[in-house]
């Protein structure tokens, strides 16, 4: 049987369709099934509806369009080099190979085009929500009568995995209280998984459930009826107070022999079935990478067309920039990551006299000054703003009808959190920021991970560090936490050891342009170290490690090495071990990663390899501290969970005192590291 093309628009659908499966089976690995059944609802979309510019992949007003079902990435390769962006025919031949521009899973740093890192069901679902976020916000903010700067929709195609994932539920929540109403996914409903027909798992009614979120739901029975697709994303734009989900009926595989089959989802097809396919949609059977010549210049269209509209939007640009100035400017300079003149000025300083401070509080006023010079600042709390001291006016939050304001009640949604904060950073115009207990951060360390894979610029704030936030006791003590932060590639982590730090690792997360900066803070007090006396915390932080306090004469027979509130536990078993007559120096590390990029020179200088002796402190997990520590040396921190109690009993019970550090010292002085046990000090 076949299924000869009786019109352009479907000579152009089956196009895409096998150009997809051509990709998956010369790379002999991928996902088939979701592109021959989803490809007709990524036609219309591209070609009636998205407003983009090929020429210019980074127009700000383009509508998004976000692929959270990343596995069906052949897909999105086939449509971006169809619609004329810079991917070539060659690169859709490369697919998944080392080095190509066509990975497993879309990359938003590597292909043009690719609006954000997906793959990881539900992850784009959420990314999708933080960029009709950043669309509301920017276009209440910039926008004026007659001169709309930011005016443009977000879609995106997600499959039944990605609705089965718990952060698609926090964020359709929260797309739902929000009313986003230029949010618009198509979801492409197969009633397949990769395991088996979803009948096994999961038999809800999807629209329901959506639409008790808030939601503006529709069917389309029939997923090869394009002119039935091109009505439902019609009603869902007239739809402007409820964000929309579009079922899509489709058959996963549809043309090859396996359809409707979860074979087809994430293996190649097999010569034999692709020949098949390409029989029934009237392809040349024995032909690969085929583009018909009639379909080339017919879905040039939409790219050409979109190259007016960017051309019309920047005359606008022009127009608007003549009578508003300064906003114009504030747009202009928040879309190139550009800090404004002075933004730093007002950041605070602390002294001794201002007395001890917890580095939350330190980070809340921090926040609060940044907040007044960097009018593009934009975030909030997991419902934990008070303890994460950060901004809870209700009059200036985040709302609909008030989507100016840029403090964002997120709700107990860390992990729509995480991914939200993503696609804010990637939709641009915003500096993302999100806050919640460090412990917390287990909830949310996929979408930190796809953050980083992104290059995003998002700052994570995560307070309540340690065993110090006592009688909450272990479910909310954090320990290996840090050491999984720290193992994520391209992110800085810093847990800085007072409120001077603290701004200054503020500074650092404004200033760096692509990896995500986390923010690791204090429930308790902690004093403030005294600039006069101690290194300079501003040089210090950016450095990632510094000499806090030289040992007597300059010239050290230990090391004490320490992060947070455990630097001030050196500082003490310093002066303590110094009358004793052994010459320490105290290092405060603040952060490994932007230690690791300097240079060996200053590393060296500041843990010289000629002084062996060494003890590492912290509060958490001693993974990754025995490099710093070294064979002779030690570490005092924990390898159990916590205990509830006062913090200061907690502290003690695990060890972190100055009695138990010098006896470390000691006995690593002597030859005999301790090493790490599990409770250091049980009666």
């Amino acid at each position: 049987m076949t299924h000869t093309s009786t019109s352009l628009a479907e000579r152009s659908v089956n196009t895409i369709r096998l150009l997809s499966a051509d990709m998956v089976q010369a790379a002999n690995s991928g996902h088939p099934g979701l592109p021959l059944g989803a490809a007709p609802m990524a036609y219309v979309l591209f070609s009636r509806f998205l407003r983009f510019n090929p020429q210019d992949p980074q127009w700000p007003n383009r509508d998004r369009f976000v692929l959270s079902a990343g596995h069906g990435s052949a897909l999105l390769y086939s449509l971006l080099h169809l619609y004329g962006y810079d991917l070539s025919l060659d690169d859709l031949k490369a697919f998944r190979q080392l080095h190509s521009r066509t990975p497993g899973h879309p990359e938003s740093n590597i292909t043009p085009g690719v609006e954000v890192t997906t793959g990881p069901l539900g992850q784009g679902f959420a990314n999708g929500v933080g960029m009709a976020m950043a669309e509301a916000h920017l276009a209440a903010v910039y926008n004026r009568p007659g001169h709309a700067l930011v005016d443009h929709y977000t879609y995106a195609i997600v499959s039944d995995g990605d609705l089965m994932e718990g952060i698609a539920a926090e964020a359709a929540s929260l797309a739902g209280h929000l009313q986003l109403g230029k949010l618009i996914y198509l979801y492409d409903d197969n009633d397949i998984s990769l395991d088996g027909p979803t009948s096994l798992s999961y038999t809800e009614d999807a629209l329901a459930r959506f639409e008790a979120y808030g939601w503006h739901t529709q069917r389309v029975t029939d997923g090869n009826d394009l002119d039935a697709i091109e009505a439902a994303i019609r009603a869902a734009q007239a739809e402007t107070t409820r964000p929309s989900l579009i079922s899509v009926k489709t058959i996963i595989g549809y043309g090859s022999p396996q359809q409707g089959s979860s074979k087809v989802h994430g293996a190649p097809l097999g010569p034999d079935n692709l020949r098949q396919a390409k029989t029934f949609f009237g392809f040349d059977p024995a032909a690969s990478f085929v583009v018909p010549a009639e379909v080339r210049p017919h879905l040039a269209e939409p790219g050409q067309r979109g190259a007016a509209l960017q051309a019309e939007w920047q005359g606008q640009s022009e127009a608007y920039r003549q009578k508003f100035q300064a906003e114009w400017e504030l747009f202009r300079a928040s879309f190139a990551g550009e800090l404004p003149a002075g933004w730093d000025a007002s950041l605070p300083v602390f002294t001794a006299a201002d007395g001890a401070l917890a580095t939350r509080q330190a980070s809340g006023k921090a926040l609060n000054a940044l907040k007044q010079t960097v009018p593009y600042l934009f975030g909030g709390s997991a419902d934990l703003a008070s303890s994460n001291e950060m901004p809870t006016s209700e009059a200036a939050s985040f709302q609909p009808g008030s989507y100016e304001h840029r403090n964002v009640w997120w709700g107990v949604r860390e992990h729509a959190m995480g991914a939200a904060l993503n696609g804010l950073a990637q939709h641009g115009g915003v500096r993302p920021y999100g806050g919640t207990f460090l412990t917390f951060s287990d909830y949310m360390r996929g979408a930190i991970r796809l953050t980083a894979l992104a290059e995003s610029a998002a700052t994570f704030v995560f307070t309540h560090d340690s065993i110090a936030l006592g009688e909450d006791g272990p479910t909310h003590q954090p320990v290996e936490q840090v050491a999984a932060l720290r193992s994520i590639p391209n992110i800085v982590v810093l847990r800085p050891a007072d409120a001077n730090e603290t701004v200054e690792a503020w500074r650092v997360a404004l200033t760096t342009p692509k990896s995500p900066v986390v923010l690791i803070l204090s429930r308790q007090k902690l004093p403030v170290l005294d600039q006069s006396r101690f290194g300079s915390a501003r040089e210090g932080v950016a450095r990632g490690a510094y000499i806090l306090r030289e040992a007597a004469g300059g010239q050290p027979q230990l090391i004490l090495m320490a992060t947070g509130s455990e630097v001030t536990l050196a500082l003490q078993a310093q002066a303590q071990l110094e009358a004793e007559g052994t010459p320490t120096r105290v290092v405060s590390m603040p952060s490994w990663e932007l230690f690791e990029q300097q240079d060996r020179a200053y590393r060296q200088q500041v843990l010289p390899p000629a002084v062996r002796m060494r003890v590492a402190i912290e509060a958490g997990s001693p993974m990754g501290w025995h490099k710093y520590a070294g064979d002779e040396g030690t570490v005092v921190a924990l390898n159990s969970f916590g205990a509830s109690g006062p913090g200061e009993e907690v502290l003690e019970y695990f060890g972190f005192t100055v009695d138990n550090v010098v006896q470390q010292a000691r006995l690593v002085l002597q030859g005999q590291p301790a090493g790490v046990e599990p409770k250091q000090v049980l009666s």
